[in-house]
């Protein structure tokens, strides 16, 4: 059993309750927590950047290993299969240890894990209450950013639950392109920091305020020389390639807040989430434009890519949630020595089933308006969607 501070409060006793950590107390290597996550859906069109694709498919099926080592470790493993036209592919999502008794609230975790910058990044798709991820971490997070590194976090002795981490990644699919295989990448090439704050409205409503700033070495797009020896800027993306960023930057900028109220705090029956995020990507211009923008051979150097949303889900009974979420994201294409301003808004509303926690058939509307956005037109999407779970699955986060 947890032990808690009587000061903490109830935001702070929840969040410790459901952290990955705590929630594996009862299993042990002998008895290991073991779990499937089946995702299916059908879906009448395409979106951008997002990892479903038109007609009958499978999503983030999940399967999912995690116990105590001993009293002083904790690991975790997770193995994803998703479908891209005929072929299955199969990944590592998570692959981590974690401490369990360091003092002073400190922590560290190594291995293949979430980061835990912005809101949603740190939870498991299949816990959304939408089909994707909004635009913006489609955009600047290849949708959920997972990677090889190493965790750092703390949790403060304070009446509001404050917590703060710095993680250090191998950054891969955080990479700008390279067409020609020229760059040298350096081999740590992401860091974070964030710093999450949280507390109670009485006993029926809590907040979370969360900022959190990314440094990518290896997003800052590259310059390449043409064979008439003028320099070109080579258009940089492949839109096709799922879960790395399609949109890269040096320093990204996050801020993100929740909001939940349930009668006297009993979610089981009738419960809202207000969430948004704001996310801010600069310094990804090649070096070269500015060069080149100093003797006026390039039309302008482009502003910072920026993207943002806001959710409102309602669960109205134990069976029905209804949710509305709007989001924007505007983003800068490299085009020869020029960018492109780009911007997508997608309106999305969805309906969801829930004849227990295990179980969730959803329906959901998506209006999509793109600007140049990688050449697709105004179009609406409808989505059909079941996520069901086999077998004990940890607690997710608040």
């Amino acid at each position: 059993m947890t032990n808690f501070n009587p000061r903490m409060t109830v935001l702070a006793a929840a969040c410790a309750c459901v952290s990955t950590v705590a929630s594996a107390q009862d299993a042990t290597l002998s008895n290991p927590a073991i779990s499937a996550v089946l995702d299916g859906y059908y879906q009448s069109a395409e979106r951008p950047m997002a990892e479903r694709e038109e007609g009958f498919g499978l999503g983030h099926t999940e399967l999912a290993l995690s116990a105590n080592i001993d009293d002083l470790f904790y690991g975790k493993l997770t193995a994803v299969l998703e479908t891209h036209g005929s072929e299955t592919e199969v990944g590592l999502e998570e692959a981590f240890i974690q401490t369990l008794s360091m003092p002073a609230g400190f922590s560290v975790r190594a291995g293949r894990f979430l980061s835990d910058v912005g809101y949603l990044n740190n939870q498991h798709v299949h816990t959304d209450a939408f089909a994707d991820r909004p635009a913006v971490y489609r955009a600047f997070l290849g949708s959920h950013y997972f990677d090889d590194g190493a965790r750092l976090d703390y949790v403060a002795p304070t009446d509001l639950y404050w917590t703060m981490g710095v993680e250090a990644f191998k950054g891969e699919s955080m990479r700008a392109e390279d067409e020609h295989g020229e760059r040298e990448f350096d081999n740590i090439g992401v860091y974070t920091a964030y710093t999450k704050l949280g507390g109670d409205i009485g006993i029926s409503s809590s907040w979370q305020l969360g900022l959190s700033y990314l440094r990518n070495e290896n997003g800052r797009l590259t310059a390449h020389e043409a064979h008439d020896e003028d320099v070109v800027i080579e258009d940089s993306h492949d839109h096709s390639h799922s879960h790395s960023a399609m949109y890269t930057g040096e320093n990204t900028y996050m801020a993100d807040f929740v909001y939940k109220w349930a009668p006297k705090g009993n979610y089981k029956y009738q419960h809202l989430t207000l969430s948004g995020e704001y996310f801010q990507v600069s310094d990804f211009a090649p070096l070269a434009a500015h060069e080149l923008a100093d003797a006026h051979s390039v039309e302008h150097l482009p502003d910072d890519q920026t993207g943002w949303y806001v959710s409102s889900v309602y669960q109205f009974n134990p069976n029905w949630s209804a949710g509305l979420r709007y989001g924007r994201v505007d983003t800068q294409e490299l085009h020869d020595d020029h960018f492109h301003e780009q911007s997508l808004k997608e309106t999305e509303v969805s309906l969801a089933w829930h004849h227990s926690h295990f179980s969730t058939v959803r329906l959901q509307y998506t209006h999509q308006n793109g600007t140049n956005f990688d050449g697709i037109e105004d179009d609406n999407l409808i989505t059909l969607q079941y996520v069901m779970t086999l077998g004990a699955h940890s607690a997710h986060q608040f």
